[in-house]
């Protein structure tokens, strides 16, 4: 590859980031305004428990969430997983994703993610302890990638997410998009600089039958009319994410992964993270990390209000009949709810 080709992946990739850090990065009145969380939810064991460095050393199905490049760097001719998440306040999140190489044209990457709230009671003004009605929503991400492996060192690539959002008769859905970047080996055998630009699309509105409402127009003598509330547009949380990682040469039977992450959130304060893995013979792993978040304002007990900090986990890789079989487990604590658990089954052809 020639510099000046390298040189223009690198900026297309960087220069959307960019953009949102120079406008946006710093900005108090923006925090909690974006809507489409359930974009910003992690998945997959391996990644949660080391989720500092994720999107720098990730490769294959594992990887399309973190940062689309390292979809290109799985072995296999094809590569699935499929994983479950218990989250924050009795919120379950499923993901399934699938890695195929495609030949010269590069690899491809499909995946999905849902959100299960369980029921929940229907209230109102005139009913708020509830009507007797349920409803459940329904929130659904659907992402195509494409990954393509410039050299044995860079690897590039990009997602676009259909998502979809459904509570009641009300309904949202937009169209957002994830780029990326990986360069192992920069400079040093085993380094590693890993960029990801998250989340970036148009904003989102909800619409349908629940926004037709009856009223009466005050001083009027026409009686109720039925209106329309018009509901507000919200912008979809746009991150970007630098990583770097150090994979230094044990010997055969034993490797080792230190890493940190940095990200910029244009509507929640900024993040940092170490992460380490270290795996014997490629077949049992242990897994650690921490995240922070300085920015954050401190709760009443006068400590950051960050609910995120440490996590755990631990993996088996192991062969059987020739298909690759992967069992990951991750803890991640958190602050004022019940800790997040996530286990991961993969499978590689």
């Amino acid at each position: 590859m020639t510099r000046n080709l390298l040189r223009t992946v690198v900026c297309l990739v960087l220069l959307p980031g960019l953009l949102s850090l120079t406008a946006f990065a710093g900005n108090k009145n923006r925090i909690g305004t974006a809507g489409a969380q359930e974009l910003l939810i992690p998945v997959g064991a391996r990644g949660v428990a080391i989720g500092a460095s994720s999107s720098v050393f990730l490769k294959g199905a594992e990887a399309i969430y973190w940062n689309p490049a390292g979809l290109s760097r799985m072995t296999n001719s094809v590569d699935a997983m499929f994983s479950q998440m218990t989250y924050i306040a009795d919120i379950n999140v499923t993901y399934g994703a699938i890695g195929v190489k495609a030949g010269e044209f590069g690899d491809l990457g499909f995946s999905i993610k849902s959100l299960s709230f369980g029921d929940i009671p229907v209230t109102t003004v005139d009913y708020p302890d509830g009507t007797g009605e349920q409803y459940s929503p329904t929130f659904l991400t659907l992402g195509v990638t494409y990954s393509k492996l410039l050299t044995d060192r860079i690897s590039v690539g990009g997602t676009a997410y259909l998502v979809s959002e459904k509570i009641l008769n009300m309904s949202a859905s937009g169209l957002v998009f994830d780029v990326g970047i990986q360069y192992h080996n920069l400079g040093i055998q085993g380094l590693m600089l890993g960029v990801a630009v998250k989340s970036i699309g148009p904003n989102m509105t909800f619409e349908g039958s629940n926004a037709y409402v009856s009223a009466t127009t005050v001083g009027s003598n026409r009686g109720q009319q039925p209106y329309i509330d018009q509901m507000a547009a919200f912008e979809v949380p746009a991150t970007m994410e630098l990583g770097v990682a150090y994979s230094p040469v044990l010997d055969e039977k034993n490797q080792l992964t230190v890493g940190g992450m940095f990200r910029n959130n244009n509507y929640s304060d900024d993040e940092y993270g170490l992460g380490t893995e270290y795996s014997y013979k490629q077949l049992f792993f242990v897994r650690g990390g921490y995240g922070f978040s300085p920015q954050t304002d401190k709760d009443l007990t006068d400590a950051r209000g960050y609910i995120y900090d440490w996590t755990l986990g631990a993996g088996v890789h192991y062969d059987v009949g020739g298909i690759g079989v992967k069992v990951d487990y991750a803890y991640r604590n958190v602050k004022y709810f019940d800790a997040n658990h996530t286990i991961t089954i993969g499978l590689a052809f």
